[in-house]
């Protein structure tokens, strides 16, 4: 049985197929389409999940979409009226946008994929969380909690899992919401909402928290975790152009940080308060999972929602609350949504049997050797290959030992938005200096975002506060930032964060073997079985998906050397976009970008 999911229509729209069970494929429009956060239809993304199954649309059972578009219209209606007349601007772009697109996603899906009716199915957003959770986990029986901004109208949801089902106990309902109150902070910070909740966490420990009882008159909070927003702080419930009201800036002191500033101005009061609203955040987090344990006598936890994706809370969750193991899904975000809505209807509609665990996230899209080697070819750039893998794992690790940054593309791109050793840019962690250079010269970004450490599985207690690392799924998808053990930090300080943090990725020689070789191979040589990774990406720019894009990424950074499979381009090759007429350079926003005519 085949079982397409699909996510759209809000951000990271993406579309996941599972056969039988067993995710087969999943992707991120944004990877195919290069348009960052792209919310449409998600056809590119459907064209790669049958290709990479080799069926069509019609050998496709159920086609099931992450949320009920009604349910969500209500919630938006509901609320417009309640806030009138100030929320005369939201209720105009909500008829717009719901009742000529947004409404209609059944007819939407019969018409892009030319489908039977009768096999469209529709799953609760939240649910397809928790589904996304659960069902990919190794458990028979968990506790789930599930948080992010909003879904229709829960904000987050605790429930049980047993089996092949799911059931939801208690929900927050919007607008009371802690990811909402999170991309609140977001945006006083400077920073974009539902793009910079990454930068406010790395932000955070820059500072102390000296605000929490200023964030704690926003919120109120129960003893189980349960919380209450006073809405007078907030603007995002009727406002469709602002999330702070004026009295935001009031309680907190200062008015909010100009966006514009980037890390020019790195403001010690606004690391104060990321570090605030970082620790309010990781309170409640704390207290909810310590309440579902007690109550629910469960020890093994299964977490999703936008929330999940802060690594810090979840690493003190594992330590705190009292579970013995957690499950966190390589993309706990909407773009997650795709596989639990798909596995939501195999398991819990259907009663399908359960299947092994989801251990990696390397469920995107692959180039052969010969499918890179002939593009190389096709454009005439100049390359080595290496066809013996220890040999080019072997130069892999001399070009690091250098202190060259390089670019590494090998395999099936990760499901979810973190670089696990797919599609990622590596360097020497034993390097101070390389975190300032990956940030100023080939991410082009902020530099106090912290860069993440590729850990061999079976090493990685030997650097890092993570008692038995290797059983612990969310440490494979980059979901946990843990201590570095002191007598490791000034061993690997390109990836030691300034509060001696690391968000770790524990690498598994089962899963990702090339990547796990390469790392074992530089440890041999430098007796540290650590390399720096960071997304293959320039800033505002998805993952690199085709080769092509990978070169043109490589073209306009400066970058060292590119591995494509066992080919090695190096910076010699970034002449032939002046001296080939193959290549021409284009602007896209403000940045010039080197293609292929």
């Amino acid at each position: 049985m085949y079982i397409l999911g699909l996510s759209f229509y809000y951000h990271d729209s993406a579309a996941a197929l599972i056969h039988d069970g067993v995710v087969v494929a999943a992707g991120e429009e944004e990877r195919f389409s290069r348009v960052k956060h792209d919310n449409r239809f998600p056809s590119l993304a459907v064209d790669f999940c049958l290709k990479k199954a080799g069926i069509s649309i019609h050998d496709v059972d159920y086609v099931v979409f992450y949320e009920k578009p009604f349910l969500k219209f209500e919630r938006l209606l509901t609320t417009a009226f309640a806030t009138f007349p100030r929320s005369h601007k939201v209720f105009t772009e909500s008829m717009r946008r719901w009742v000529t697109d947004k409404l209609w996603i059944k007819p939407l899906i019969r018409e892009k994929l030319g489908l039977d009716p009768k096999k469209i199915l529709f799953c609760e957003h939240h649910m397809s969380h928790a589904a996304a959770s659960y069902f990919c986990s190794p458990f028979q029986d968990a506790a789930i909690i599930t948080v992010d901004g909003a879904g229709e109208w829960s904000t987050g949801t605790v429930g049980v899992g047993h089996g092949t089902k799911i059931k939801i106990e208690q929900e927050s309902r919007f607008p009371h919401s802690l990811g909402l109150l999170y991309s609140a902070f977001t945006a006083y910070c400077g920073f974009e909402v539902n793009e910079g909740e990454y930068k406010l966490m790395g932000m955070a420990p820059y500072g102390q928290p000296k605000y929490t009882d200023r964030v704690k008159k926003m919120i109120k909070i129960g003893s189980d975790g349960s919380y209450w927003l006073d809405l007078d702080y907030f603007a995002f419930h009727y406002s469709p152009d602002n999330t702070l009201s004026p009295k935001f800036a009031e309680a907190m002191g200062q008015p909010p940080r100009d966006p514009a500033l980037g890390d020019k101005s790195l403001d010690p009061f606004y690391c104060d308060v990321a570090s605030s609203i970082q620790a309010v955040t990781e309170e409640i987090m704390i207290s909810l999972a310590k309440a579902v344990r007690k109550r629910t006598g469960l020890t093994n936890l299964c977490l999703s929602g936008g929330v999940a994706l802060n690594s810090v809370a979840n690493a003190k969750i594992l330590r705190d609350a009292g579970f013995e193991q957690i499950y966190i899904p390589p993309a706990p975000g909407d773009d997650g949504g795709a596989i639990g809505a798909a596995l939501w209807a195999y398991h819990h509609l259907l009663g399908k049997p359960r299947v092994p665990a989801l251990g990696h996230a390397y469920l995107g899209s692959e180039y052969s050797e010969s499918e890179v080697g002939d593009f190389l070819k096709e454009y005439d750039l100049n390359y080595t290959h290496i066809d013996d893998d220890d040999r080019f794992f072997s130069r892999v690790v001399d070009d690091l030992q250098a202190g060259k940054v390089c670019g590494w593309y090998r395999g099936r791109f990760e499901w979810g938005p973190r670089a696990l050793g797919a599609r990622s840019i590596i360097a020497d962690p034993r390097r101070a200096e390389m975190k300032d250079i990956v940030n100023a010269k080939i991410k082009f970004r902020e530099a106090f975002r912290p860069f993440a450490p590729s850990v061999l599985g079976e090493r990685c207690e030997e650097y890092f506060e993570l008692p038995n690392a290797m059983s612990h799924y969310p440490a494979r998808f980059m979901l946990y930032v843990v201590p570095v053990k002191e007598d490791k930090r000034e061993v690997i300080p390109a990836i030691t964060h300034v509060d001696n943090s690391g968000r770790l990725q524990t690498v598994m020689k089962e899963t990702n073997p090339g990547y796990h070789r390469m790392i074992e191979l530089f440890g041999q040589a430098t007796g540290v079985p650590v390399v720096l990774n960071t997304s293959f990406n320039l800033k505002g720019e998805p993952i690199v998906e085709t080769p092509l894009n990978a070169f043109n990424t490589f073209t306009r950074s400066e970058m060292d050397v590119l591995y494509l499979g066992n080919f090695v381009v190096e910076r010699a090759a970034k002449r032939k976009i002046v001296e080939d007429s193959r290549f021409v350079l284009r602007h896209e926003g403000d940045s010039v970008v080197a293609m292929v005519s």
